[in-house]
């Protein structure tokens, strides 16, 4: 019995004395009572109530992915706004829209001495109008240059994300960065090229079998009809759904983000088709 109560003393000693206790500093309440009554206890733990204020919505917590004190049921946090905006998200949307607005074709084909390719052909600085200089090496250096900053920028932005547990909507994110860079780059005035080779490059960096997809529609219709722009256009509205029943509907937003920007880019070609006015692949502007 001495022992007992030897041991019981000790342990009241080395219990924390109430008016040390963190919450109660904070709420005025003596911890004394809390350990008398569990639910206070328990509301401790709660954010404080201003007066005249409505109770807690549980919902919230559980919304929050916070355990639910009613329930005890936990779920997972869902993506929301915070996540798109977070320092990481939009770190991998500058750095893919950089990337992205890097004009490979007109670099190349004004070191090579033929001059500005946006002054031949559709105006266009992507492959296919650099092929309309008549040097197909010049056509094929652009056309890898512009798919790989796509990848690139998806690859670093799962890098960028991680580092805040977003890995794949930062990839996403930055992969749709170097699409619109290419489109829109800052350094000619926001009128960039037509986005099939980046969108190319995104794709492959995300998924790639959805860009082989997107590859062999773009083949087999330019092999059948030489429009390159018509090949796009039709490979554009197949691959969205492609990437819903293949992949997943995050990425296959993305691809119809891209694909819808990729019509609105190509509207004077569209023009141009239905004119019988578009040039055919390889042909000289």
């Amino acid at each position: 019995m001495a022992r007992e109560g030897w041991l019981q003393t000790a342990a009241h000693e080395a219990a924390p004395r109430p008016d040390t206790h963190p919450a109660y500093r904070e709420c005025g309440q003596c911890c004394s009572e809390s350990t008398q009554r569990p639910a206070a206890r328990t509301a401790l733990l709660r954010p404080r109530q201003r007066p005249g204020a409505s109770a807690p919505d549980n919902n919230l917590h559980i919304a929050r992915g916070d355990k639910a004190q009613a329930t005890g049921v936990t779920r997972k946090r869902e993506p929301h706004m915070d996540l798109l905006l977070s320092k990481w998200s939009l770190a991998a949307l500058a750095f893919g829209y950089l990337l992205g607005s890097i004009p490979f074709g007109l670099i190349l084909t004004k070191l090579a001495g033929l001059g500005d390719v946006r002054a031949i052909g559709s105006g266009n600085i992507g492959a296919t109008n650099v092929l309309r200089t008549g040097n197909k090496k010049l056509a094929a250096l652009t056309l890898l240059l512009d798919a790989l900053k796509g990848t690139a920028a998806v690859l670093v932005g799962h890098w960028i994300g991680a580092q805040g547990g977003v890995a794949i909507l930062a990839s996403l994110i930055a992969g749709l960065g170097a699409f619109l860079g290419h489109l829109f780059p800052v350094w000619l005035g926001f009128k960039g090229g037509k986005g099939v080779a980046t969108y190319i490059g995104v794709l492959l960096g995300a998924a790639w079998k959805i860009a082989f997809a997107f590859c062999a529609i773009w083949l087999l219709v330019a092999f059948t009809t030489r429009y390159s722009s018509l090949s796009a256009l039709i490979a554009a509205v197949v691959t969205p759904a492609v990437a819903w029943f293949v992949d997943s509907p995050a990425l296959a937003a993305l691809a119809a983000i891209m694909s819808a920007l990729l019509l609105w880019k190509h509207r004077t070609n569209i023009t141009r088709l239905m004119a019988g006015e578009e040039p055919k692949i390889g042909a000289k502007g």
